[in-house]
Formats: C-alpha cells, structure tokens, sequence
C-alpha cells in the first residue's frame, strides 16, 4: 500500500518492517470493568488476555515503535480502573520503544502522563494512521470492528478479518471483548466504494484472503 509493504498478523496486528513498526486497533482495556459498573456482570479478564496477547506479538516482532489506532480504552476512566499489576505489563511493554496513543472515540482524552505520546493521527511518507476510516488513499484505521462471515459446505464461520483493497485498510479489533461489524455492511460500501476489496480473515492457523463479495 502506498509502496510501503506491511505483514497482517494472526493476532490481528500489522507490521511495517521497513519501519520496524507494529500496528493495533481497538484494544477496548477495561471493557469488562465498564460494563459491570452498568450491572452488566462479565468475566473480568478481558485486559490481562488483550495485554498477554499484545506481549505476544511485540515479543515475536520486536517492533521500534507501536502505534495504537484508537479506544485503546473502553471508556474516558478506563486506564484509571487499571490494577497495578496490568499497569505493570504495559509500562514493560512500553519500554525501550516509543509507543503512540491514538485518540479514539471511546477514549479521546487520553491522559499525557500515561507513557509514550498521544495524537489525533500520525502520518509516516503516504501513509496516515487514524481511527475512524475515512477511506482515503493510504489510509489504515480502525474503529468498525470487521468480521467476515464465510459459508461453506452448509456451515457458516465468522471471524475478525482486515478489509482492505491496496490503497486502504480497516484493521480488526484486537481486544478480548470486543464484538465486530460485517463487512457486507454500508459502512465498508461507503469507504470502499465499487472497488472490489479483500478480507484477510483470521483462521485458526493462518489469514485466509476471501474478496468481499464471496462473504455473506
């Protein structure tokens, strides 16, 4: 995209090695802790299973720098609702690498003295990173969430995916709770317009690449 060449990851992350750069979308921290303060009551693990797999991906790439596209947390008081251990994880993941923080719309005030840098969209050469998708040219955000819903032999599976066409891409959203839109929805008819654009589903074992049109 843009001549640069990025690796879409199995977690859901994408990686610029050229840039050493590792990229996530909607992290949703402390999802669990926000919904039980509205009564709803789920399994509060959500951070520390988004946190080890975010550990995971920037063991296994070892990037310079993380940009992250935005709702890194689920609401304006989430990184407030941190324990200290899961304080602890981010602070070593952080280190020695800048980390940038892009303003979502779940969280777009995010505090200065959390670590690393905040931003409203960063832009590296041809290539801007925001979270809402506008669809421009060159663009990667996040923000919808895509899944893919594919049938086959009379059975149906959906999963995360990134949808992309060469010029753009909507990333997944990489945290445990976070739920996602169909990719046959408007929202990607209108960023993509009549361009034929790929999901790059996340399987079990690899990204299968599936033109949108095949998904249901």
């Amino acid at each position: 995209m843009a001549g640069a060449t990025f690796v879409a990851d199995l977690s859901g992350a994408l990686y610029w090695e050229d840039e050493r750069l590792l990229v996530v979308s909607d992290l949703h921290l402390e999802k669990g802790s926000s919904y039980a303060m509205r009564g709803v009551l789920l399994p509060p693990y959500d951070t520390v299973a988004t946190l080890g797999r975010l550990g995971a991906v920037i063991a296994r790439f070892d990037p310079r720098c993380v940009i992250a596209l935005g709702d890194s947390f689920h609401d304006r008081e989430a990184h407030g609702r941190l324990s200290e251990a899961n304080r602890g994880i981010l602070t070593a993941l952080r280190a020695r690498r800048d980390w940038i923080w892009i303003a979502g719309n779940h969280d777009p005030e995010l505090p200065h003295d959390f670590g690393g840098s905040v931003a409203a969209e960063v832009s590296i050469g041809d290539i801007a990173f925001r979270h809402e998708p506008t669809g421009a040219p060159g663009e990667i955000a996040g923000h919808l969430h895509p899944k893919a819903r594919v049938s086959r032999r009379g059975r149906s599976v959906e999963r995360r995916c990134f949808a992309g066409d060469g010029m753009r891409v909507v990333m997944p959203a990489f945290g445990a709770y976070t739920g996602g839109l169909n990719i046959r929805d408007v929202a990607f008819a209108k960023l993509f317009g009549s361009a034929a654009f790929i999901a790059h589903v996340l399987g079990d074992h690899r990204l299968h690449a599936i033109a949108a049109s095949r998904c249901c």
